[in-house]
């Protein structure tokens, strides 16, 4: 697998319970893939992650965050406020 080109490290009690990978593209930021401790799902881990690719989305005035194969996780994409466009899911950002 290659290597992401960014990424944010989730911990907890000293130990990485998540991980985001990302690229950063001119319009957006762009999920590659997002890892969450399976007992920690439905903690609101992901959401937390999310929150800081948000914010920091907004400090590289990147006004979107894209996820483009979310592979089973639609439903969670959708209830932290993603929308369907096509192929990608999107979040735009205020």
């Amino acid at each position: 697998a290659a290597i992401p080109a960014c990424g944010l490290l989730g911990k907890l009690l000293g130990e990485i319970v998540s991980i985001v990978a990302f690229d950063v593209t001119p319009e957006a930021l762009r999920i590659d893939d997002m890892v969450v401790a399976h007992e920690l799902r439905r903690k609101w881990v992901g959401r937390a992650m999310l929150r800081e690719l948000e914010q920091l989305a907004v400090k590289l005035e990147r006004p979107r965050v894209v996820v483009d194969d979310a592979r089973g996780a639609q439903e969670f994409f959708r209830r932290v406020g993603f929308e369907n466009e096509g192929d990608q899911w999107v979040r735009t950002l205020r």
